[in-house]
């Protein structure tokens, strides 16, 4: 038996090594993933102390400590989401490692926007507005951004041309199902569905996301893959760790995060009820909460020379935003009857269709450069200005 030795009052002593192993695997563990002690602990002091610490909300400065405090454990913990959900598609390869991650990305969003509904007043427009703030996020500033550092660092570079077809032919048709058509409904007053309308949203978006999602996985899945870029992302680090071990831990941290949410939407609310915020804020805010991470990973797959993963990334996560969140919204506010509004309005239509026309563009050629990086910049710091003052 192979053992370790230590050293005693002068003698050598052998160590057993399933006892190094403990001890080096401890020391691994804390370092790597010292984030979810961090956040089980912010989640234990809210379970046991959540009426005292959201009692002062009236506070500025305790306002801004309980937001910035729940904002970056959130958030912290949806970047080891995907860091953990990274591992697996190092793993599992392309196209299975990105719908985990955007899979678990749409449960945290169904899951904060669901928190927020069920608190405090009825917010009719937090689904419009979340949904709308994501896709903005997604197609403009995530894609902007990786195609602008992408393209400076690696002049041009090449995606199938042919998923990032698929990808738009069932992203634009569930965008304008979803936020365009109940402005032109005429069953119920305002931009909103009947009970039919919505249940039908709901067979649309899950039926072609179901059906995209057996021609991703299936007989098409190439076309969701470089080949020049395989050498490059099998190659990514995977920390040591078994597959296993990485989709325990995915859901170690998710956990914290549904009842973290809840707490969330104590301070969401009260910027939007109480100091009158703008209440598409609400939406920004939870889009940043679920999207940021997968920006990041899309990003460095960009500045990789791995364009194809990157369009994967934040592509999978607008079309898992239409095609699952939507329709989960809809049941959850039927199911907990509240209304919701879908359709978006003035200059957030303008928005919403310049972004489809300007994303269909950019992904028709098969390469891309840094002056479409620059447009979808662009679009996303005029939402940003919209949003302030529309």
């Amino acid at each position: 038996m192979i053992a370790a030795l230590s050293v005693k009052a002068g003698r050598v002593h052998p160590r057993p090594c399933w006892i190094v192993g403990w001890q080096v695997l401890r020391v691994t563990l804390f370092r790597s993933e010292w984030f979810l002690a961090v956040s089980l602990a912010t989640s234990l002091a809210f379970l046991l102390q959540g009426d005292a610490l959201l009692g002062g909300l009236a506070a500025p400065a305790w306002l801004a400590v309980i937001f910035l405090w729940l904002f970056g454990t959130i958030w912290g913990s949806a970047l080891s989401v995907v860091r953990h959900a990274e591992h697996v598609a190092t793993r599992l390869g392309e196209p299975y490692g990105t719908l985990v991650l955007t899979l678990a990305v749409t449960f945290v969003e169904v899951t904060t926007i669901s928190a927020i509904m069920m608190h405090g007043e009825n917010n009719p427009t937090l689904t419009r507005d979340t949904l709308l703030a994501v896709v903005m996020i997604i197609l403009n500033g995530m894609v902007g951004l990786s195609l602008l550092l992408g393209g400076w660092k690696h002049r041009e570079q090449s995606y199938n041309l042919q998923g990032a077809n698929a990808y738009l032919g069932v992203i634009i048709p569930l965008v304008v199902l979803s936020v365009i058509l109940p402005d032109y409904t005429r069953s119920t007053p305002g931009p909103t569905l009947s009970a039919a309308q919505g249940l039908l949203l709901v067979v649309v978006g899950v039926g072609l996301y179901a059906t995209f999602l057996a021609m991703q996985t299936g007989r098409h899945r190439a076309y969701f893959s470089l080949a020049a870029e395989e050498p490059g992302h099998g190659g990514a680090a995977t920390g040591g760790w078994p597959l296993m071990a990485h989709t325990l831990l995915l859901v170690l941290y998710i956990g914290p995060v549904v009842f973290l949410a809840e707490q969330f939407a104590h301070p969401v609310d009260y910027l939007i009820e109480t100091l009158h915020a703008p209440a598409p804020l609400g939406g920004v805010m939870i889009a940043v909460l679920v999207a940021s991470p997968e920006a990041i990973s899309a990003i460095r797959a960009a500045m990789a020379n791995q364009l194809q993963r990157a369009i994967n990334v934040f592509l999978g996560s607008a079309l898992s935003t239409i095609g699952l969140t939507v329709p989960a919204m809809v049941l959850v506010s039927h199911a907990i009857g509240r209304d919701i509004v879908l359709g978006v309005e003035n200059t957030d239509l303008v928005m919403i269709l310049l972004t489809l026309s300007v994303s269909v563009v950019t992904f028709a050629s098969g390469r891309t450069n840094v002056i479409q990086g620059a447009v979808h910049l662009v679009l996303f710091v005029v939402y940003l200005a919209l949003i302030v003052q529309g």
